[in-house]
Order: structure tokens, then C-alpha cells, then sequence
């Protein structure tokens, strides 16, 4: 197999990509999806002068203590606007619009009674700090036309809420990816289940599943092929019967001889050796309907790297996101690491958080387990001189 950066297995697989079609969603079910378009606000945010506090407007009060007379009572959602001049105030809600007449609201807590009050004339103690104090001005979050979310920006939560609160009620969004996972090899069986010598739990589905569903992709088929016949095509079939826009392999890519990926797929798929630690042997090609085929190791491990690396990227693009990888930091390393002058290593961490200000990452132990352990992945480039304790690596924040 030739040997390849991963750089350019990654531009290769990058290439192959055909963002899938922008769809167009209410905005209260579009969390987790890329947005395709940008979004600007509809409207002025807030929509008028409102108040920021409960209390009262007032107009020109300068000397306190002072008594004014209450002319009305502002609740959230009145469109009332009624004439103020300086004896006057009115109780107002937060949120409700603040009187044309008004230059400032004082809070309950700053007069006399408070609410309690109601709306018997209210002496007020504390003096406006000046015009506009406690005052929501229009437009002072956002202007009708403004950005409000730039288009490759996954939804959150609050970005959702940022474009409702503008006005916008539907956006452009892609379709989650859909994936088929399926792990190759003839040892092994479904976890829970009896083993005899030479048999395994088949773990990686539901590993490369989750990985998956975390990236925001939905997964249309989990299964299992031995490594002889022709499982991996009839695999290929399934998934793309279910729709699947990938499917990935997880084991028969190595230079063994029974490598079922290798030995049945090489029409569809090239294969090579990629300066990277774990996961040396990649697979990767595309079906004549479209459908991008990975073929990554069977370490699990491996196959997580692997996933990292190439597919996760991958998914992010057919969603046409901004950014395809992982949150990064930099961070001190808790223990020594031995470089490698010929391949760029993942080293499984977990991170120390203990002093927020200087965070350590501290190489798990080798293995399923200490791949459970980890909540990030360091990235150490090729060097030829180890790496002390205390050294700062890039990190994949998990």
C-alpha cells in the first residue's frame, strides 16, 4: 500500500464529498443541524424602548426624596403610552414599553414601598443615574438586517433562541447524514453472549455508532460480517437501501490474509498506509450511487483515531459546516511522551482540570479501557526528540 500523509488521505476523502441538499425547518426543531444560509434578524431585538427592571417610569427626576403621582400600571405586553410629564410616574413590568414621556425607570427597590405601594403615589429615594437608566433601547441587541447566525454554524440550544427571539421562523438546514456502521471479522460475537477460545465481543458498531450520533449524523444500520464470501458488498447494499450516505468498515483493511474489506471491495475502494499512530491502514472510495466508503482498522482504538481524523470530517462537510474537527486547546502534558520522527501520533488523555488556569493532559492507559478513560486526544507531530513532562500539545477536546 502506498505510504501517505494524513493530510492527504483526509484531501482525498474531502474531495469525494457532495454536501447534501439544504431542507427547510421550523426553528424549534433544528437543533443539532448545520444551518446552510445565513440567518438576519427579521426585526428590531427589542422591538421598542423596554423597560430592563420592574419599578416606574419617570421623567426628569433629578432631587430625591421626591413624591409622584402614578398615572398607570405598565404590565408586559400593554401597548399603552400614556402621557408623563415630571410629577408623573407609572409602574412598570420589565419587558413593557417604556412611556415616549419617560427618560429613565427606577426600580422598586429605589423608592419608598415598592411594590407594595400599588399604585398610591411613589416617593422615589434614589436618583436615575442619568438618561436612559434601566431603559432596553430599540434595536440595542439587534437591528432588523443584522447577522444573527452565520451559515456552516451548528444550532445550539441558544443560537435557536437567538434567531427566534429576531424574528425568523423557519431556516435552511441540512438533513443529518445518515451512516451504516459494520465491523468485519469472524471472531467475533454480540457482547453478553458465551465465548470459546479465539472469540471476542464486537464492540466497534456501537463505538463508531455513538461516535456518530455525537457528530450529528443518524445512523441507519449496525451489523456484522465474517470474513469470508462477500459480506462487505452485500453490507454496502443494505446500507444503501436504508439511505445511508456513508458506510463504515471497521476491520479487513490490514495485510493479513483475510482482510474480507481488502480482498472484496478493491474495486470500489484504494487502500493505504498513512503516517499516523494508531490506525496505519486506511480504506477509503465511493459506490456508483454516491455513497463514500471508509475501511478503518479494527483496534478500537484505532478505529476511534481513524473516525476522528477522516470520518467525522466527512460528515461535517456533506452538512457544509464552518468547522469539520474537534475544539482544540493547547495543554501541558502530565508525563513524558517518546516522540516519532516518521508518523503523527493520537495519544488517548484525560484531562486534569484541577487548576483552571493550567490544564494537564495525562496519557491514559493503552486499550479499550484507557479509551474509555479519555476526554481528549493529544496530537503530537513528528519529532525526533521525546517530549518532557510539562511540554504543551495540541489537544481534541472529546
Amino acid at each position: 500500500m502506498p505510504v501517505i500523509d494524513v493530510a492527504e488521505h483526509l484531501a482525498a476523502v474531502l474531495e469525494a464529498v457532495v454536501p447534501l441538499a439544504p431542507e427547510t425547518r421550523d426553528v424549534a426543531s433544528a437543533r443539532g443541524r448545520v444551518l446552510r444560509h445565513p440567518v438576519f434578524a427579521a426585526v428590531d431585538v427589542p422591538g421598542f424602548d423596554s423597560s430592563a427592571m420592574d419599578g416606574f417610569a419617570v421623567r426628569e427626576v433629578a432631587g430625591v426624596p421626591v413624591t409622584l403621582r402614578v398615572i398607570a400600571d405598565l404590565p408586559a405586553g400593554t401597548d399603552a403610552d400614556p402621557r408623563m410629564d415630571a410629577a408623573d410616574a407609572a409602574r412598570i413590568m420589565t419587558g413593557a414599553p417604556v412611556p415616549t414621556d419617560a427618560d429613565a425607570v427606577v426600580p422598586f427597590e429605589e423608592t419608598e414601598r415598592g411594590l407594595a405601594g400599588g399604585l398610591e403615589p411613589v416617593t422615589v429615594l434614589v436618583a436615575p443615574r442619568g438618561a436612559g437608566a434601566h431603559i432596553r433601547r430599540r434595536g440595542s441587541d439587534v437591528r432588523a438586517g443584522d447577522l444573527v447566525v452565520d451559515a456552516g454554524v451548528r444550532l445550539s440550544a441558544a443560537r435557536i433562541g437567538a434567531i427566534a427571539a429576531s424574528g425568523v421562523g423557519t431556516v435552511s438546514v441540512a438533513r443529518a447524514p445518515r451512516v451504516a456502521v459494520v465491523s468485519t471479522g469472524s471472531e467475533l460475537v454480540t457482547p453478553g453472549e458465551p465465548l470459546r477460545r479465539g472469540q471476542i465481543p464486537e464492540s466497534n458498531s456501537a463505538l463508531l455508532a455513538g461516535l456518530a450520533e455525537e457528530a450529528g449524523a443518524e445512523v441507519v444500520l449496525r451489523t456484522s460480517v465474517g470474513d469470508d464470501g462477500d459480506g462487505p458488498r452485500q453490507a454496502i447494499a443494505a446500507a444503501e437501501a436504508a439511505g445511508a450516505d456513508i458506510v463504515v468498515f471497521s476491520g479487513g483493511v490490514s495485510a493479513g490474509a483475510y482482510e474480507v474489506v481488502k480482498n472484496t471491495l478493491g474495486d470500489l475502494m484504494r487502500f493505504d498506509t498513512v503516517r499516523m499512530q494508531p490506525g496505519k491502514p486506511q480504506g477509503f472510495g465511493r459506490t456508483a450511487a454516491g455513497t463514500l466508503l471508509f475501511g478503518l482498522p479494527g483496534n478500537p482504538v484505532s478505529a476511534a483515531v481513524s473516525f476522528e481524523l477522516f470520518v467525522r470530517p466527512a460528515l461535517g462537510a456533506l452538512e457544509s459546516a464552518a468547522d469539520l474537527g474537534r475544539a482544540t486547546v493547547r495543554v501541558a502534558l502530565a508525563a513524558g511522551w517518546r516522540g516519532r520522527a516518521d508518523k503523527t501520533q493520537y495519544v488517548p488523555v484525560a484531562l486534569d482540570r484541577t487548576d483552571p488556569a493550567r490544564w494537564l493532559a495525562r496519557p491514559t492507559a493503552r486499550g479499550t479501557r484507557g479509551l474509555g478513560e479519555a476526554d481528549a486526544l493529544a496530537v503530537i507531530p513528528p519529532r525526533a526528540d521525546d517530549l518532557a513532562e510539562g511540554n504543551p500539545v495540541t489537544v481534541w477536546l472529546w
